[in-house]
């Protein structure tokens, strides 16, 4: 069940940002924000379940990215949507993998997957979220160019 209520996206990303900063610098990562609104951008939605896409996102792109790579969140204004990105020049997805990685369970390349943890639940729980929205996620994604998730999220009606 939603909680849907309007949040303040740009409060959600600083909280993100302090949350990962350290954690970006131990790896070596450039973290980076880009394209937030200087007049705050207002959604429409559930702000913990969105917390909960964004954090699952962000921890793949650290967790996958490749030491002194870089990992960048970027909002987009759309008319009547905000689209939000999260782009690394990590290791990649295969694109055998790419129509399952929402599938709950599904891990790619099981050796590295075990070695670097996870359920093979986070981004079927993104998807899930996203879809109750009635909004779309994407992925891009290329073997040791990087992988990019994209979805929209409704601005708040005045």
């Amino acid at each position: 069940t939603l909680d849907q209520a309007p949040f303040a996206l740009h409060r959600l990303l600083d909280d993100l940002e302090i949350m990962f900063r350290v954690r970006a610098d131990a790896k070596g990562l450039a973290f980076s924000f880009e394209g937030i609104p200087t007049i705050p951008p207002i959604i429409n939605g559930d702000e913990n379940k969105i917390r909960q896409v964004l954090i699952n996102l962000i921890d793949n792109s650290l967790k996958y990215g490749n030491r002194f790579g870089s990992t960048t969140i970027s909002a987009f204004d759309m008319d009547e949507y905000y689209l939000i990105e999260i782009a690394d020049n990590g290791i990649g997805i295969d694109q055998a993998d790419l129509p399952r990685i929402f599938e709950r369970f599904y891990r790619t390349e099981k050796s590295r997957s075990r070695k670097l943890g996870g359920t093979g639940l986070g981004l079927a729980i993104v998807k899930h979220i996203i879809e109750a929205h009635q909004q779309t996620i994407h992925v891009r994604s290329k073997i040791d160019v990087g992988t990019t998730f994209s979805f929209t999220l409704a601005k708040a009606t005045k």
